[in-house]
């Protein structure tokens, strides 16, 4: 493969072809002007160009990871999905233990496996409601959390 340009975002200058699913990456370091520091992490949980999460099941997940990680911290700052489909962005401010970082995700998709709803699913909260899936958002629980042993393992 020929040499990529270099582009402004992270993720773009990943060889997408050397990564291994499932992974949690540190993908990025802002520091602000006062001192905070801003910490994204790539939590990948499909094999890039190989698999990826249907979109209701996405969908869902992404409510419930981002309801439910802020019970088990104060610094996270958003959750958000990739939109190729793979996995989600969570981006946690003043925290830089990445031991931690594994500990809220795997309580977080725990809560996930005994949820009985996805919140906000609904059109006063969720632009796109019709749009969800309780059971995929657990199936993609359940994978992530049976491989909880790999996650620190990103490249192949």
């Amino acid at each position: 493969m020929a040499a990529q340009q270099k582009m402004n975002v992270e993720s773009f200058n990943l060889d997408h072809t050397k990564v291994a699913a499932p992974y949690v990456r540190l993908a990025g370091v802002k520091e602000g002007i006062n001192g905070d520091v801003i910490r994204k992490y790539d939590i990948r949980f499909c094999q890039p160009n190989k698999e990826h999460l249907e979109m209701p099941a996405l969908h869902s997940l992404e409510h419930m990871m981002a309801e439910f990680s802020r019970n088990h911290s104060d610094k996270i700052v958003d959750i958000g999905p990739m939109g190729c489909q793979t996995g989600y962005y969570m981006a946690l401010i003043n925290h830089d233990n990445y031991k931690e970082v594994l500990d809220i995700l795997e309580k977080t998709l725990n809560d996930v496996l005994i949820a009985t709803e996805v919140p906000a699913c609904n059109e006063v909260q969720c632009g796109w409601a019709a749009s969800h899936s309780l059971e995929g958002a657990r199936e993609a629980a359940r994978k992530m959390l049976a491989k909880r042993d790999e996650w620190t393992e990103v490249f192949a």
